[in-house]
């Protein structure tokens, strides 16, 4: 009795496989298949064929994760803080903005996840499976639920049915299977019964006697044992594994950086603040609430929801107009920051099918003659030996050939094509030659030499001829044909002999449409492609020449000189590689990390479990909707096609969110720093503090309202054409630069103040100065957000946008508040007409230093010297 669902499956390298009696043993079942009964015992006890999908998190769950992005824990401090010092209207402030942004990323992940779960698909619905009432009964086929498949089983296939589990072949006639779910193989794999042994090196899928969940067939049938169902499955087993990123991805990184950069700042402040009023002016505890106002003042608040606000925009608008989903929103600033994108080669590059593309005759040159034995062949073959379709190296043929070409024969019999022989043979009546039986063999180009009457010189330049055909990326089929008296008996295999070579007919991959322009317009987006395949070298190689990429000789690597490499060589090896061939997923995962240990961003396209790894190992995990389940549960991104245009425009869409992302982190914290280091200047030279508390708050509102339209700001085209990586060094360095220019315009107004106020004879009126560095603040920010936001042809000719009302907004702000009846409430007053007139030339000659200081950093730039939050290459290390 069969004691429990054991694996049993295709052995891994090294071990040898289990005979077809010894795995119907250890099933405990036969060719006649199960009885009712011990199917119903097996289903009960062991569950169902069912592979466990993964449950979409709540609303509330998305919501608490929300909080532990450190720019939230920030302000969640700050907001602590600002409460036990009980300043109720900067808490109530910091706390609504938390909510705000946390519910917009919950909702925001929420909508991705029910649009993904959205695309999930069964993999099958029923299978023919032959069952028997009773040990005594004959055992008879009829349809199930896929579900309710148990290991013992024995299921039959034919064309279109997908593999509903892992099975060992029982019999199988011309039986080929599209397995490139779990192997990244291209072309159908031929599956054949017989106990085999195919050595050490072979891995699981090098075994035709197996058939696996995940594959589906492509021509033939066969009968089936099944092994193993549900989560025991190979395809089960990659689905259930936890999904660890081994880094954390860009936006992580660069979001941490800066967070880091804030903590010490704010950690800093406050207490410099405290020091230096009790030091110089004697002040106690009572400056502790500015302390805070002042902290808060270099914070960003609007940072979590500014962020959130513009992935949420882009992922939107790219699942509106492109159908490309956005699991993870973090996923959309990554793919923007990715400089590297690896993909296979089949269905991204090249269609799921090949194409004729020269028929060859015996002295290498084109011969039309070729291809028209070929598709009689191909014809007759499929109409005499009852196959249900052509395969697809068959119906690439008939497509190239004339219809008209094919009618001039009648057909006698056929010898369908067997994996064993590697030949197909169709007998037929040529026109004008009564009496006489053609036959017209077609198939692999050695099976036919070696049925061919030739001279060992000519097999050996037609070998040579094949060779070059394959060497340059072309699948090679040989054509041959025998004159025969007719006769009435049937042919066989034996009539295969005496044959004379008639040529070769070379097929490639059919390019993707949009693949060519695809790959140029990545190319123009800084983004280097790597293809890793599981197909021959000269293959994938001769579809990136096809497209119009460059593919050297040494930029090609296979498998086996991947093993020979230290993860150190390799990481130096892939800069310069363009295709891996001969992939393993292990392989494929190893060459993403090295990508990313190399200091790359990483984007990994890919639709099978074999891709799972790799998927998990990028920065970036992008799968189109048709992907296996497995795959496209574990991908940040979904496509709605395996389509390279719409990854452009999602490119396109993740540097859009990032620009805007750098442009108000540079723009706000220079401000911020610039307005902290005149405060705590200010703190030490005038007898009372600065600006008070609500003076700081309002402005701080008024700013960071105006700076959430930089979420609805258009960068310059020029400003997209490289990756967008936020570097927290490089970050720094701009807002020291153009925060000290800030303070040094705030210092300016201070002598300007201190000048009018002595002018008038007013003698420090403290309402006065809050009032006009209040006003200054206000103009200096509108300035630095149309001067700085530009890309480096500046602003000239551009349409007025939401960042520029925004400046006009706070500019009315900061000259009509002061005057207006609400500025005495906020401790501010009117100004004097003198004031206005030098703020001017100090605003004037600030406007010019930031012009300066732009044009500077846009020749760095040029040069390579990055100075700015936002690089161009891959990360910093």
């Amino acid at each position: 009795m069969w004691a429990g669902p054991e694996v049993l499956g295709a052995p891994g390298p090294g071990l040898s496989a289990p005979t077809l009696l010894e795995v119907l043993r250890r099933l405990d079942s036969g060719p006649r298949g199960l009885t009712e009964a011990e199917a119903d015992a097996r289903l009960a006890r062991f569950g169902g064929n069912t592979v466990p999908a993964p449950g979409a998190a709540s609303w509330p769950l998305l919501f608490v994760r929300s909080l532990r992005d450190p720019f939230t824990a920030v302000l969640l401090c700050l907001g602590l803080v600002s409460a036990t010092v009980f300043a109720w209207g900067t808490a109530s402030v910091i706390l609504f903005l938390v909510v705000v942004s946390c519910v917009l990323r919950a909702t925001g992940e929420q909508r991705a996840d029910r649009s993904t779960a959205a695309l999930r698909r069964l993999v099958a619905t029923t299978v023919t499976v032959l069952r028997r009432a009773d040990e005594a009964a004959a055992a008879t086929a009829r349809e199930i639920p896929v579900d309710d498949l148990v290991v013992g089983d024995v299921i039959r296939l034919g064309p279109g049915d997908v593999v509903p589990a892992d099975v060992r072949l029982l019999r199988a006639s011309g039986l080929t299977v599209h397995q490139s779910a779990l192997t990244g193989e291209s072309a159908p794999v031929a599956k054949y019964t017989g106990d085999m042994s195919l050595g050490s090196g072979s891995g699981p899928f090098d075994h035709p006697e197996w058939c696996f969940l995940g594959s589906s067939v492509a021509s033939g049938s066969g009968t089936a044992v099944v092994t193993a169902t549900g989560t025991s499955t190979r395809f089960g087993a990659a689905h259930g594994r936890t999904a660890v990123r081994p880094e954390p991805s860009a936006f992580d990184r660069s979001v941490h950086g800066v967070s880091w950069i804030l903590i010490r700042f704010m950690l800093l402040t406050p207490p410099l603040v405290l020091m230096a009023n009790a030091a110089l002016r004697g002040r106690g505890l009572e400056t502790l609430p500015f302390a805070v106002a002042v902290a808060v003042g270099l914070t960003p608040e609007m940072l979590p929801v500014l962020v959130t606000s513009c992935l949420a925009r882009g992922a939107s608008l790219l699942a509106r107009t492109h159908g490309v989903i956005v699991r993870r929103l973090p996923a959309l600033y990554d793919i923007g920051a990715a400089d590297v994108l690896c993909l296979d080669k089949t269905g991204t590059l090249t269609q799921d099918q090949p194409v004729v593309d020269r028929s060859l005759g015996p002295d290498g040159r084109d011969d039309p003659e070729v291809l028209r034995r070929a598709a009689v062949n191909a014809w007759w073959t499929l109409q005499l030996a009852d196959l249900p379709e052509p395969d697809a190296l068959d119906e690439a043929i008939l497509n190239a050939a004339d219809e008209e070409d094919l009618l001039a024969y009648d057909g006698v019999a056929a010898v369908p094509f067997d994996p064993a022989r590697r030949l197909a043979t169709a007998v037929v009546r040529s026109p004008g030659r009564l009496g006489m039986h053609t036959l017209v063999v077609k198939g692999d180009a050695e099976a036919v030499l070696s049925r061919c009457t030739l001279s060992d010189q000519e097999r050996a330049h037609l070998r040579d001829l094949a060779t070059r055909q394959a060497d340059d990326g072309l699948r090679i089929l040989a054509v041959a044909t025998a004159e025969r008296p007719a006769r009435t008996r049937d042919y066989t295999q034996a009539d295969e002999r005496g044959l004379t070579f008639r040529g070769l007919i070379t097929l490639r991959d059919a390019l993707t449409p949009t693949a060519a322009e695809a790959l140029e317009a990545l190319t123009g987006q800084g983004v280097t492609v790597k293809v890793l395949t599981g197909d021959h070298p000269g293959t994938a190689a001769r579809a990136c020449r096809d497209l119009g990429v460059p593919v050297p000789e040494d930029a090609v690597l296979t498998a086996d000189a991947i093993d020979t490499l230290t993860d150190t060589e390799l990481a130096a090896l892939v800069a310069r590689t363009t295709v891996f061939a001969r992939c393993t997923p292990d392989h494929k995962a190893r060459i993403t990390q090295a990508l990313r240990s190399a200091g790359h961003t990483v984007g990994f396209l890919g639709d099978g479990v074999n891709d799972l790894p790799a998927l998990r190992a990028a920065d970036i995990g992008i799968a189109p909707q048709g992907a296996a389940d497995v795959a496209r549960e574990g991908a940040d991104v979904v496509l709605a096609d395996k389509d390279l245009t719409a990854l452009t425009h999602a490119i396109d869409a993740g540097r859009h969110a990032g620009r805007n992302i750098a442009t108000y982190l540079r723009i706000t914290l220079s401000s911020n720093l610039g307005n902290v280091i005149a405060m705590l200047s200010a703190g030490l030279l005038l007898p009372f503090l600065p600006m008070l508390p609500a003076q700081v708050l309002t402005q701080n509102l008024c700013f960071d309202a105006a700076q959430l339209t930089f979420a609805h700001d258009r960068p310059h085209p020029s400003a997209l054409r490289r990756p967008t990586v936020l570097s927290p060094r490089d970050l720094l360095r701009f807002i020291a630069g153009f925060g000290l220019l800030n303070a040094l315009a705030d210092i300016a107004t201070f002598a300007v103040l201190a000048f009018t106020l002595h002018g008038l004879g007013t003698r420090g009126d403290q309402a006065v100065f809050h009032s006009g560095w209040f006003t200054e603040n206000l103009l200096s920010q509108a300035l630095v957000m149309v001067l700085l936001r530009a890309g480096r042809r500046g602003a000239q000719g551009r349409r007025q946008g939401p960042v520029g009302w925004a400046a006009i907004a706070l500019s009315v702000i900061g000259l009509a508040l002061p005057p207006s009846p609400l500025g005495p409430p906020l401790g501010l007053a009117t100004l004097p007409i003198a004031y206005y007139l030098l703020l001017s030339v100090v605003l004037v000659l600030y406007a010019a230093a930031l012009l300066l200081a732009r044009t500077r950093r846009a020749i760095r730039r040029r040069d390579g010297r990055t100075w700015s939050g936002c690089t161009g290459t891959g990360r910093r290390r």
